[in-house]
């Protein structure tokens, strides 16, 4: 649906964040501050990072970037 399903997600530092692409199209997890990057995520593929420290981490798809979403690590 080229959305980041949920578009919020809140974590505890040190929790983990796996995204899944349920799309025909292809995507990306793009950190907006350059932090993380996930290859390009073909349909089914699975990007996993860990949050160690408490921010608001804003990120894009780098192929769509109207598709956006945010960690937020408490």
């Amino acid at each position: 649906g080229f959305a980041f399903q949920p578009a919020e997600a809140t974590v505890k530092a040190g929790q983990a964040v796996t995204w899944t692409n349920a799309d025909a199209a292809d995507h990306t997890v793009t950190h907006e501050g350059g932090d993380f990057a996930s290859k390009t995520l073909r349909q089914d593929a699975r990007f996993r990072m860990v949050f160690d420290r408490p921010g608001t981490y804003r990120y894009i798809c780098a192929l769509h970037p109207e598709m956006r979403g945010t960690v937020i690590v408490k």
